[in-house]
């Protein structure tokens, strides 16, 4: 039988990932800042209460309908400090490349990183540069950190879900996942699919802007929005339902998704984000997110209810109900 191993399902963002963190990085690390488990760290110091996050980039292929590694890898990192409700402020930027990767490449990569962080108003104030032997590495991978800053009345975490709340999602889902494997060469889409990549910092802090009493914020990238309302069940020990007929979901998306035997409930997405809040300010938060151009779209597409802790229910276009699990298993490996 030999010795357990890393599986590329420990990277799906899913159920198996879950377990990884839970069983082997929990018990040697844990701490109260680790164990909520959200996009980001949130601490105090000297009063000043921050957001710190890190993340890893490894997508293939490296340029994509939409976006490129670069912008990724920006967006991500601001996306995860913004579900804090925190402005995002500074950036680091590390590179590892694999010899012989072409500098014509390296200069578009840093061109959409500097166009990224100028629209997120965030400053890349430090990173660094390794090479590796071809064969190594698979051409680029980068790793960022990132560091913002909470105002005062704003407590979000993916445990303050409450019975009663009301869930909002900003558009339409899985456009990430089919733009990227639209490009991997084993599909041919009649429609160009675009990835949905972009930093989320100005939208949420137009939504705060409207109310403080935002309870949950979440972008659900790997694992799609099934995954991340499961995440947000079993923290905030709640029952969560959702209507199929209410998500947002692209034509274009629903047919990629049928020919590939994907549900697009657990399709990634880099443009997206839940929010959570509760019924009196749900309404006319999300009238107000309508209002930005990353949230035109936006719909509430379900609530929180009493049940059974961690379970997400979803009521069918046919009027019937299934479970929505976490997701299991490996969708699309190297999708951020």
């Amino acid at each position: 039988m030999g010795e357990d191993r890393i599986m590329m399902a420990h990277g799906s963002g899913g159920k198996i990932s879950h377990e990884l963190i839970s069983d082997f990085f929990l018990p040697k690390f844990d701490n109260d800042i680790l164990k909520k488990l959200d996009d980001s760290a949130v601490f105090k110091i000297k009063g000043n209460r921050l957001a710190f996050t890190t993340d890893s980039y490894v997508i293939n292929p490296i340029f994509f309908p939409g976006g490129d590694i670069g912008k990724l890898a920006i967006s991500g990192t601001v996306n995860d400090i913004s579900m804090s409700g925190a402005v995002p402020l500074y950036i680091s930027v590390s590179f590892v490349f694999e010899e012989g990767f072409l500098i014509s490449n390296l200069e578009k990569i840093l061109k959409s990183i500097k166009d990224a962080a100028k629209q997120a108003k965030v400053l890349i104030v430090c990173g660094d540069t390794k090479v590796v032997e071809k064969g190594s590495v698979d051409k680029i991978f980068i790793n960022t950190s990132g560091l913002g800053v909470i105002e005062d009345g704003i407590n979000i975490s993916g445990e303050n879900a409450k019975v009663g709340d009301l869930i909002i999602i900003n558009g339409s889902i899985g456009d990430h996942g089919i733009a990227v494997i639209s490009k991997r060469g084993q599909f041919e889409f009649e429609i160009q699919i675009e990835s949905d990549c972009a930093p989320l910092s100005d939208l949420v802090q137009h939504m705060l802007s409207y109310t403080k009493n935002v309870n949950v914020l979440r972008d659900p990238t790997r694992g799609g929005i099934a995954t991340s309302l499961n995440e947000i069940a079993e923290k905030s020990k709640v029952s969560i339902k959702v209507n199929e007929n209410k998500i947002p979901v692209k034509k274009a998306i629903i047919g990629a998704c049928e020919m590939l035997g994907f549900d697009p409930l657990y399709v990634a997405n880099e443009g997206k984000l839940i929010a959570i809040v509760s019924k009196k300010d749900a309404y006319g938060l999300l009238n107000h997110m309508k209002k930005h151009p990353l949230a035109k779209d936006s719909e509430i597409i379900g609530e929180v209810t009493e049940g059974k802790a961690g379970r997400v229910i979803m009521k069918t276009l046919i009027g019937s109900t299934r479970i929505l699990d976490m997701m299991i298993g490996e969708l699309l490996p190297r999708i951020c």
